[in-house]
């Protein structure tokens, strides 16, 4: 399998950098072919900005979006933005090494998001009409691929936990993993943590160490988080969660599938994609 992973740190000797690169021995090891985007090491460009496009649509009032889905269509992006978008339709899993920066990634790879998920590509994907707004939310041009987060973090588990001051984890993780993963397609795995990076006693090494490798073990096994598709017959024309569904639940956790729930409900013809993995 190709597995694409998009590394953000800019020391080289962090945590990070040490799971990057065990991420790369493990997965060779078990004989999948390994692709890395360093970003700091490729002085990756984070703005999002005019220079973006080298041939514009209007010279005149820059529209990021639409200027996007011009170059995009017709392949006058810049080279830097075609090459991840190649990286990211070659691989089979695709894995974010970061750590939690203010409740976020690092804003090199929020720049990479931000460029490389042009319109076309990531977004305005599909037909919208009636209870479809798109190919997104588990369907996209990135279907079938997994997604996992690696993020090292400052503060304790307990802080992340349901009562935890920081907020529960999944809630402050909802906009990566459901709106930049999940969103273009991705199936999307359980976060891989580690806690209290900063205070982390050279014995925790060989413990680390080996969650990690038993996580990329079961990178093409493991069952992934069961977000409801969009166009599963979940939401109505508003693209709101219909009535008796999520019922128990609150906040992000109602478009999580509840136990008894039917992954798919009628809502006429449908053209479904599925993970390939599963």
């Amino acid at each position: 399998m190709n597995v694409f992973i998009v590394y953000a740190h800019p020391e080289p000797r962090s945590l990070n950098g040490a799971l990057k690169d065990l991420a790369v021995e493990t997965l060779t090891g078990l004989g999948h072919t390994v692709e890395v985007s360093d970003l700091y090491a490729m002085g990756w460009k984070a703005q999002a900005d005019g220079a973006d496009f080298l041939d514009r649509a209007d010279p005149g009032r820059l529209s990021y979006a639409r200027e996007s889905g011009h170059a995009f269509a017709a392949g006058t992006q810049t080279p830097d933005v075609t090459a991840e978008q190649e990286k990211l339709l070659w691989s089979d899993a695709v894995i974010l090494q970061f750590p939690l920066w203010w409740f976020s990634m690092p804003a090199i790879l929020k720049g990479w998001v931000d460029r490389v998920y042009a319109y076309g590509f990531a977004y305005g994907v599909g037909q919208h009409e009636g209870e479809r707004w798109g190919d997104r939310y588990g369907e996209g041009k990135l279907a079938g691929r997994r997604a996992l987060l690696s993020v090292t973090m400052g503060g304790r588990a307990p802080h992340y936990s349901t009562r935890g001051v920081n907020g529960r984890l999944d809630d402050v993780l909802f906009p990566i993993q459901h709106g930049i993963l999940f969103y273009p397609g991705m199936a999307v795995l359980p976060p891989h943590t580690v806690f209290q990076a900063n205070h982390l006693p050279d014995d925790r090494w060989q413990e680390i160490a080996e969650s990690w490798r038993a996580r990329l073990r079961g990178l093409f096994d493991e069952a992934p988080i069961p977000y409801r598709r969009q166009n599963a017959g979940h939401y109505d024309t508003r693209q709101v969660l219909k009535p008796g569904l999520g019922t128990g639940e609150g906040g992000t956790r109602i478009h999580l599938l509840q136990p008894g729930e039917p992954s798919e409900r009628p809502i006429g013809a449908q053209h479904q994609r599925a993970d390939r993995h599963q």
